[in-house]
């Protein structure tokens, strides 16, 4: 399986139907001999996304597509952001190597259930996944999904669009997670770069009512921000939105990893915080900044470090997903984010997308950059 297997192809062409044509041509059009493909498009595309599908199915005679929308979408070397735009990329694996799946809400039983034939051929350790972030029980769905996997470790990110939160898994899919599932067959290689900077030490949050931290450290929980923001930030709180976050810490975890949450409110009065999770008492809790100089050095650091994993061998194609926190946001407007990929593995054919929330192992992340490799 040579790298000439894994093709990229991408459009600004306003129409979708030239976009389409245009991308299929690039990637080798009926003389394709992939059998499966990842698409990724802006959010100008999402009600047509049903008619683009099929119009790269009969294009290609690729059959089995995986994808979503992305308000920003990502290629080899270049990020596009709110206008036209859509990126595929067609693979080739042996074909019991993977199997795409439709959405899944809540029922895993029935997920188990219909692909029990598959799992009893394959160890499936693997999966690209994409998911609404309007799905009930996410953060749980997740974990249960990779467990149903036999541990199985889980790359992707959630919808990001303006309008309609929709993915593709051979068909559309709204709501639930979806994607495809790859068995031992399938070599990848993957890794997790951080987009925030701690500010502060590791603390224990000793009072919590649902997702309002209340006390930290037996200390109100706002006195302790204050404390671990600094004096300039503390002096003026409306200052710190989009910019300090909360961070739990990863019990277990051997490299330092947090899940990044946003401050969704401040009760000056009563010197409360709220986040975007539901943290337990007795769990810690750090604060961190998104810092620019940070995130360049940590993207870096995991480009290095996942080269390393694969001993220099050279990849086939890549798939990231990014938050859409970090790229124009944290890197620059001239797609310095991919452009640091590209500057490491060179013209790697490479897709993605920015997302609502970035999924890496069993969890959802945010602030956060998922890169796989396929080997």
């Amino acid at each position: 399986m040579g790298a000439e297997q894994f093709r990229v192809g991408s459009s600004i062409l306003e129409r979708w139907q030239d976009a389409v044509d245009q991308c299929a041509e690039q990637i080798g059009g009926q003389r394709c001999s992939e059998n499966l493909g990842f698409i990724y498009t802006t959010d100008n595309h999402v009600d047509a996304l049903a008619e683009i599908v099929q119009r790269l199915k009969d294009k290609t005679g690729i059959l089995h597509w995986v994808g979503t929308t992305g308000i920003g979408i990502l290629h080899t070397g270049r990020e596009e952001y709110e206008r036209p735009s859509i990126t595929v990329m067609a693979c080739y694996f042996p074909e019991s190597s993977f199997r795409v799946f439709p959405s899944v809400q809540d029922d895993l039983e029935e997920f188990d259930l219909q692909h029990r034939d598959w799992f009893g051929c394959n160890v499936q350790n693997f999966a690209v996944v994409h998911a609404a972030p309007e799905t009930p029980d996410l953060q749980q769905l997740i974990p249960d999904l990779s467990e149903k996997l036999n541990g199985g470790y889980l790359v992707g990110g959630l919808t990001s669009s303006h309008s309609r939160n929709l993915q593709v898994a051979d068909t559309i899919a709204s709501g639930g997670l979806s994607g495809v599932l790859f068995s031992e067959k399938v070599s990848v290689c993957t890794g997790l770069t951080q987009g925030c900077s701690p500010i502060g030490p590791k603390r224990t949050i000793t009072e919590v009512k649902g997702n309002v931290v209340v006390r930290i450290d037996e200390r109100p929980a706002l006195e302790v921000f204050k404390e671990d923001i600094g004096e300039t930030l503390a002096s003026d709180l409306a200052r710190t939105a989009g910019d300090i976050f909360a961070a739990l810490p990863v019990v277990g975890s051997d490299i330092g990893d947090y899940l990044v949450r946003n401050i969704v409110g401040i009760d000056e009065e009563l010197g409360l915080i709220a986040i975007g999770d539901l943290p337990q008492k007795g769990s810690q809790i750090m604060f961190c900044r998104r810092d620019g100089s940070t995130a360049r050095d940590d993207l870096a650091r995991m480009l290095k470090q996942i080269k390393d994993r694969t001993n220099k061998a050279k990849p086939r194609g890549a798939v990231y997903f990014s938050c859409l926190g970090r790229g124009r946001y944290t890197f620059g407007t001239n797609s310095e984010e991919v452009g640091l990929i590209t500057k490491e593995f060179g013209d790697l054919p490479l897709v993605g997308f920015f997302a609502n929330g970035e999924i890496s192992h069993h969890r959802l992340y945010g602030y956060t950059g998922v890169l796989t490799l396929f080997l």
